[in-house]
């Protein structure tokens, strides 16, 4: 639903820009921090695209017109006092010029007592390792020696997996698929596969499934 807010009422700086804080639609994660002016704006409103203003090159740049990545916004919306932008999208790459999912990959501070595990936090934990490659990290041992390596453990781990199952061992079943979750997403970050194209998969099969199954009671119901 497009609305007639006026621009004008927005609070640009002294330098013509207003930061735009980009937002995955999907996991709700921040994925960038940019910059707009006016003009770019009312470009990405008239898109429907994310456009920003490089403060480096001082000039215009659409996302994903040279790498691919667009984002296609969803909504955009002011703060209370009007001088910065909260940009919700959907992406169809890596937001970040270094190839992560979000630019945001160091963790600065946590807390143990608040903190929550998330597939997304574990996915830009690995996606920081691949990034950093820290000296005595298994993840960086892992990424240095490439993929044939980290397949060959997902191999191994889908075994350790079967074996345990068979033997109806639940802790240790638990635990093999913790370690084969682990090597697999360790894959995906090697391979650009981000944990939102496997959501929108597993999405789309809900879909399928569901239409399948509306289609059986129909039968049924003849």
């Amino acid at each position: 639903m497009n609305t007639n807010f006026d621009i004008s009422q927005l609070k640009f700086d002294e330098k013509g820009l207003i930061p735009a804080i980009v937002v995955d639609s999907l996991t709700k994660k921040v994925l960038t921090l940019a910059y707009m002016n006016e003009e770019s704006l009312k470009i990405s409103m008239e898109k429907g695209l994310t456009c920003f203003f490089s403060r480096s090159r001082q000039e215009l740049w659409l996302k994903g017109e040279t790498s691919g990545n667009y984002q296609h916004i969803v909504s955009i919306t002011a703060d209370c006092d009007r001088d910065a932008l909260t940009v919700v999208v959907e992406k169809d790459g890596p937001a970040c010029h270094k190839g992560t999912d979000s630019c945001f990959t160091e963790t600065v501070w946590e807390s143990n007592e608040l903190s929550e595990y998330s597939m997304d936090g574990l996915y830009e934990l690995l996606q920081g390792r691949k990034a950093q490659m820290p000296e005595g990290s298994y993840t960086t041992y892992l990424f240095s020696k490439g993929l044939d390596k980290i397949l060959k453990k997902v191999g191994e781990e889908c075994t350790e997996v079967i074996i345990a199952a068979k033997d109806h061992d639940k802790k240790e079943t638990v635990y093999e698929i913790a370690d084969l979750a682990y090597h697999v997403m360790v894959m995906m970050v090697e391979n650009g596969i981000s944990v939102n194209d496997v959501r929108k998969e597993l999405s789309s099969r809900h879909v399928i499934d569901h239409k399948v199954k509306q289609e059986k009671m129909a039968s049924d119901n003849d």
